[in-house]
């Protein structure tokens, strides 16, 4: 994993725990992580590649990649 990537996954990671210490619903911290992704897509990246960036996401919810029910009850 590129360290730039990993730098920006250790802030998302930081921002979401303080998110989810505040108390708010993780589906609207879910819904506004993935609004402003797309926005950052939008004014960077091509709609095909957008579309085969969330088709890629979506390949994984179906076969079973992305699913953890119950990702922060240990506090993660």
């Amino acid at each position: 994993m590129p360290e730039e990537l990993r730098q920006c996954g250790a802030v998302i990671d930081k921002a979401i725990g303080y998110l989810v210490e505040q108390n708010l619903p993780t589906e609207l911290i879910a819904s506004a992580l993935l609004g402003g992704s797309l926005g950052v897509l939008a004014r960077t990246t091509d709609a095909e590649t957008m579309v085969r960036m969330l088709q890629t996401a979506i390949d994984s919810i179906r076969t079973g990649e992305l699913l953890c029910a119950d990702a922060f009850s240990d506090g993660e």
